[in-house]
């Protein structure tokens, strides 16, 4: 590991605990600083709602730490939206934001369009799948931004179990995203969980950021905004355990495979030669080949969004 990620993991890792929800509510008052909770939601009915009740509850009526709730659904064909809006957030579906432009299926898309319906100086994203969800999702990783100024973007560091088998989640994280890092962009070594869908930013970083639609979007960002901002403006906070749904392993081969593109585009802005990804599955005849489209496309940065100027001069 490089001196200077040794230096940042001991000067930009923290514990949740290392700021009191008082000494941030505190700093949001001194500073005046607004901040915005995103669930970008698809058919998670079971959990969305514990999530942002919990959150309304703790940070909203509770400590008046965070300013909105909003949960952008993706196209559910369950009970997801009226779930989220029964425990108290506003719910947004996805083709409703920047209609001239079409969506497209992928969880940066959501993300990307969130900006143009949120209003907070710090916007915090936090995946609807999540259980036995805590508040410190979201106050551990607000907190640094709320007290330093010099910090831009805050990851969630946590243990991800995988059933009954501590620390053996993040499967795409450990064989796909750190070797990349490691190797392309050694300073984000340091990073406990770089594909977390747990983090925080300064919306003056997120709206000159491009967004990789689909699953390369974490990668992405954390990528570019080392290169805007600098590492020592990334920090990560650790908030105990994740625990979610996990994904099958074609799935998940779906998601390294947009990863690998995402960091393919940031080596070298060159062109895929074939960005599609065939895999297997058993079938009446023996194995039957299924090829998947590997996302390709990025929405640009939000200040080059037309809609999104008007809406700040207004």
């Amino acid at each position: 590991m490089l001196e200077e990620v040794e230096r940042w993991l001991n000067a930009r890792s923290w514990s949740a605990a290392d700021r009191p929800v008082q000494h941030l509510l505190s700093a949001k008052h001194a500073t005046r600083q607004s901040v915005s909770v995103v669930l970008p939601a698809l058919d998670e009915e079971a959990t969305v709602g514990d999530i942002v009740a919990v959150i309304r509850r703790e940070l909203v009526l509770g400590v008046p730490l965070v300013d909105e709730i909003v949960v952008v659904d993706s196209g559910s064909s369950d009970r997801t939206a009226e779930v989220a809006a029964a425990a108290g957030a506003r719910v947004v579906h996805r083709d409703a934001i920047l209609p001239r432009i079409p969506a497209v299926p992928g969880k940066g898309e959501v993300l990307w369009r969130s900006l143009l319906v949120t209003g907070g100086d710090i916007v915090c994203f936090v995946d609807a799948d999540l259980r036995e969800f805590s508040a410190d999702f979201v106050s551990g990783i607000v907190g640094p931004l709320l007290t330093d100024p010099d910090v831009h973007l805050v990851k969630a560091m946590y243990d991800r179990p995988l059933g009954a088998a501590p620390g053996q989640g993040g499967r795409v994280t450990e064989l796909m995203a750190r070797p990349l890092l490691n190797m392309h962009w050694p300073q984000l070594a340091g990073f406990v969980q770089p594909l977390g869908g747990e983090y925080a930013a300064r919306r003056s970083l997120l709206e000159r950021l491009p967004f990789p639609v689909g699953y390369g979007v974490e990668l992405g960002m954390l990528v570019d905004a080392l290169h805007l901002v600098g590492l020592d403006a990334l920090a990560q906070v650790d908030v105990g355990v994740r625990v979610h749904r996990h994904q099958d392993g074609r799935a998940l081969g779906r998601m390294a495979a947009a990863i690998y593109r995402t960091a393919q585009l940031r080596l070298a802005r060159g062109h895929l030669v074939r960005p599609t990804l065939t895999q297997f599955e058993r079938g009446a005849d023996g194995f039957e080949p299924h090829t998947y489209t590997v996302d390709t496309e990025e929405r640009p940065p939000m200040t080059e969004i037309t809609e999104y100027a008007t809406r700040r001069v207004a």
